[in-house]
């Protein structure tokens, strides 16, 4: 892995709210084409890499979830959403997991060798989290922006649409800058990174009572 300092890595996670902006826009115009294996990330242009197929995946969740709720959705259309969803689910988790490897390598040989106060404090939430959640807002802003643009309805629609556009393009920013003060809080030893596994049961006929039974005739 390349050697990143702190400022290094406070650069490229602003860069990634803004590629994860931009993405989105360019994504309703053209489908992003990536490789079938999803290659480990040795340095920062790997780990841009690695985010943008997270926010793919959000991405296309977000027009998976959007065609279920259809109120003409037959049966089929259900279950094949439903099937749709949960394999993204699971590659959106398993790409937050490896979002989070990269930054701890990545941060491991600048944090201080003794934390404050004598003891490891972690986040409640993971800095792949918070990319996760800047997906999320980048795609909401997104068509939130469409709504506020569009023509042919009411006045005060609009206007509702432009106020709630505000308010997440606020929160993307405080998120963005959360992101950047938990930096700081490695960087002077408040706090530690780690990665937390979420170990995802539902896709696995192993842990999941309703297809392991099945299998075995039950």
């Amino acid at each position: 892995m390349s050697n990143l300092s702190f400022d290094d890595i406070r650069s490229l996670l602003r860069k990634c709210f803004e590629v994860q902006a931009s993405a989105v826009a360019d994504w309703h115009r053209a489908e992003p084409s990536f490789a079938s294996e999803v290659p480990e990330a040795a340095d920062a242009e790997g780990f841009l890499e690695l985010l943008s197929r997270q926010h793919w995946c959000n991405f296309r969740l977000w027009h998976v979830e959007d065609r279920a709720r259809r109120k003409d959705a037959g049966a089929e259309l259900i279950a094949d959403c439903k099937y749709a969803i949960d394999k993204l689910n699971q590659e959106r988790n398993d790409l937050i997991e490896r979002l989070d490897l990269f930054l701890v390598r990545a941060f491991d040989p600048l944090l201080p060798s003794a934390p404050q106060g004598g003891r490891s404090r972690h986040n409640t939430e993971t800095i792949g989290v918070a990319l996760d959640r800047g997906s999320i807002l980048a795609l909401k802003i997104y068509h939130m922006q469409e709504q506020a643009e569009r023509a042919g309805v009411a006045a005060d629609f609009v206007a509702e649409c432009s106020r709630k556009l505000a308010v997440l393009n606020e929160q993307r920013a405080d998120l963005c800058e959360a992101v950047l003060d938990l930096v700081e809080d490695y960087s002077v030893g408040l706090k530690r990174p780690k990665v937390y596994y979420q170990f995802k049961m539902y896709n696995d006929p192993r842990l999941n009572p309703e297809l392991y039974t099945r299998k075995a005739g039950a």
